[in-house]
């Protein structure tokens, strides 16, 4: 019988009980250290080491500071420099402090004694024809609170170091904290002054955001949008273009920027620099513009212009007159040689990034390009507006227009009683010839050499009018559009201006709109549009995009892009049509007396309103030689009277300067074949308003 005798169940129970009760004591007491440890170590790290891993981490933050590139050149077609950069040395400054009135007040002095010392040393040391730096000058170069540039950003504080600047700095670096000498460069503009507004200009990215392009970057860089390029990105102090070539060839003169690695701490400031990789020259460009043809371009058109002022011009002299616009586009390929805007003015006045007060007066009225925008007007004798009406340089496209349309024939027959009438029995409005002058019998081919407004409104004006009533505005329309008045010529140069379509005039009736717009009294295009039109006359119907640059090459002289001629549209007419046109555009202008080459061209002259005065502007277009088309010209001189007086002998000019560098006929003449100034015969009889 064994001697075993089990417990009593209540106490095995019991028993089991407590061993339960110890192990889930043991488990809390368990639980409650560990999370005492964690507890202790979250408190360890947030007060003990955080600043110090905070650091560490910030540490790890990198930031791309960019370095800008030597700006690409600008050359004319046969290879001068129209605008290019030079390396100079600036001085920068990265604070090392913050200096800040918000963090860092306690600083301020520092950095006003540093401002002080920088000032001596330029006093001291620096070119003696510099503009002069103040102390607060260097200050807010300085932006202690960060307005402009953040706290690890470089500043620039003075531009073009001389070489003792340059040694001293380089010598007493340890005495200024922060201060490096950097390569940059400084824009040169030729000092003849060649085709400046079409060149263009340079300002700062700082004060271009005006303009929509630098407005998007710096928006980008503003909100912290990823750019995977450090070398796109842009500063405040960057040189960029503002106008013109300048600006529309932008992207690729500027190069690439270089960048140095910056490691920023917490407060945003810098710890040294990791590594620097080096700017990208930026590409050159070859412009179309000849400086020969460009420069007797302008020159005649001021001497043009001081001619006016004092021989009279259709009865009178022309004192008002004070500003010329000329262009000269290859029929064939559309590459525009001479685009002179005159006055013009001395675009290094610029370099700074910025012009003087009393150089700002000088060329506030003059420095856009006049012949592709408009200007005004301005006050009287002052800067008219430099767009005008077409005047009888219209003509040649109304005939084609009635042509085309069956409105007439080649061999209709009018009888030119010297006016025309328009508008309801009673009411009627007169349209006079110039002077009143009565031409008798004519042709349409007469009708353009004689400029008979007359012929205009009776066989184009009127009968458009009453073949489509309302809808001939639209009518018209197509056919100016077609020609590129209008419409943007495609140039792509920035502040393009469409011009002014004045029959689209709800106050107007459109019977009378036709009547006016049929003579030339409705519509005002720039230069730069009529230049192009006079290509599309010359070479029978093909509108081709003005070509400002035949090619882009590398620092290195590879071709990176060419040009070739494009053509936007053509207009399709019987030949029969262009040959009545041509056969109409030689009416006599004295200026092209010897001129050794036949030549189609057509005299305009416009009546503008210029303060509370009437003006006539003077207009003339032509294409030479007149079988085989090689030059196109367009020239405007508003409040010049007669265009075949005013404007007529400047063309001639720009015809002779361009057969002495490429040849009308293929063969460059060396010499110009003659020099005609605005002094010829009234030619008042076949002048055109």
């Amino acid at each position: 019988m064994s001697d075993y005798t089990p417990d009593h169940p209540e106490q095995e129970e019991t028993k089991k009980k407590g061993n339960l009760n110890l192990r889930i004591n043991l488990f809390f007491f368990s639980t409650f250290m560990i999370f005492c440890v964690i507890i202790i170590r979250l408190a360890i790290l947030q007060f003990v080491e955080g600043p110090t891993l905070t650091e560490k981490e910030s540490s790890n933050i990198v930031k791309d500071v960019p370095l800008p590139p030597i700006r690409g050149t600008i050359f004319d077609a046969s290879g001068v420099k129209l605008a290019y950069s030079t390396p100079t040395q600036s001085l920068y400054i990265t604070l090392m402090k913050d200096y800040s009135k918000l963090h860092g007040s306690k600083n301020r002095p520092e950095a006003e004694e540093i401002a002080a010392r920088l000032l001596e040393v330029f006093d001291k040391y620096g070119k003696q024809d510099a503009p002069k730096m103040t102390k607060q000058d260097i200050i807010d170069a300085m932006d202690l609170d960060y307005k402009q540039y953040e706290g690890y950003s470089p500043r620039r504080i003075k531009m073009d170091l001389s070489d003792k600047e340059i040694a001293y700095f380089s010598e007493h670096k340890s005495d200024f904290p922060g201060i490096s000498i950097e390569e940059e460069s400084v824009r040169h503009y030729d000092p003849d002054t060649v085709a400046v507004q079409t060149i263009g200009y340079i300002r700062t990215f700082k004060g271009s955001k005006s303009l929509s392009k630098y407005e998007e970057i710096d928006k980008k860089q503003r909100n912290g949008d990823v750019i995977s390029d450090p070398g796109e990105l842009y500063t405040e102090p960057e040189f960029v273009g503002f106008d013109g070539l300048e600006l529309m060839y932008q992207d690729e003169l500027r190069g690439k920027n270089g960048y140095k690695k910056v490691p920023i701490n917490p407060r945003n400031m810098p710890e040294g620099v990791d590594e620097i990789v080096p700017p990208v020259k930026g590409d050159n460009i070859y412009s179309t513009i000849n400086k020969d043809v460009q420069v007797a371009t302008e020159q005649a058109i001021t001497d043009q212009l001081s001619w006016l002022h004092t021989h009279p011009v259709s009865g009178k002299t022309h004192p008002n007159a004070t500003t010329g616009f000329a262009v000269a586009m290859e029929v064939k390929t559309g590459n525009i040689v001479a685009m002179a805007s005159m006055p013009d003015y001395d675009t290094n006045v610029w370099q700074s990034g910025s012009v003087t007060p009393e150089n700002w007066k000088k060329i506030q009225n003059i420095y856009m390009n006049g012949t592709i925008r408009s200007f005004g007007p301005g006050k009287k004798g002052d800067h008219p507006e430099s767009v005008v009406l077409l005047g009888s340089t219209q003509k040649p496209l109304s005939v084609l227009l009635g042509l085309n349309e069956g409105l007439i024939t080649t061999n209709t027959y009018y009888q030119d009683k010297g006016a025309a009438y328009f508008g309801k029995e009673g009411h009627q409005t007169r349209v006079q010839n110039s002077q009143g002058h009565v031409y008798g019998g004519m042709d349409p081919a007469r009708a353009i050499e004689k400029s008979s407004n007359a012929f205009m409104v009776d066989m184009i004006g009127s009968r458009l009018y009453n073949k489509y009533k309302d809808k001939s505005i639209g009518v018209w329309d197509e056919y100016m559009t077609k020609f590129g008045l209008g419409v943007l010529t495609g140039s792509g140069l920035p502040g393009e201006w469409k011009g002014r379509k004045e029959y689209i005039n709800d106050n107007q009736s459109a019977q009378a709109s036709m009547a006016y717009a049929s003579f030339g009294q409705q519509g005002k295009y720039t230069t730069l549009q009529l230049a192009q039109y006079t290509a599309m006359l010359a070479n029978e119907g093909k509108r081709m995009k003005p070509q400002l640059v035949s090619k882009i090459t590398d620092e290195k002289g590879n071709i990176v892009k060419t040009f070739k001629p494009e053509v936007l549209n053509t207009a399709d007419f019987p030949k029969a049509y262009w040959n009545e046109i041509r056969r109409g555009m030689k009416s006599d202008v004295s200026a092209f007396g010897d001129f050794p080459y036949a030549f189609a061209r057509k005299t305009g002259t416009s009546t503008q309103q210029v303060g509370r005065q009437l003006v006539d502007n003077g207009v003339f277009i032509a294409y030479a030689p007149r079988d085989n088309p090689v030059l196109a010209v367009a020239v405007m001189i508003p409040e010049g009277g007669f265009g075949s007086q005013s404007a007529a002998p400047i063309a001639r000019k720009m015809f002779d300067a361009y057969d002495k560098v490429y040849g009308l006929d293929g063969v460059p003449k060396g010499t110009a074949t003659n020099d005609t100034n605005g002094t010829g015969t009234n030619d008042q009889a076949n002048s055109n308003h």
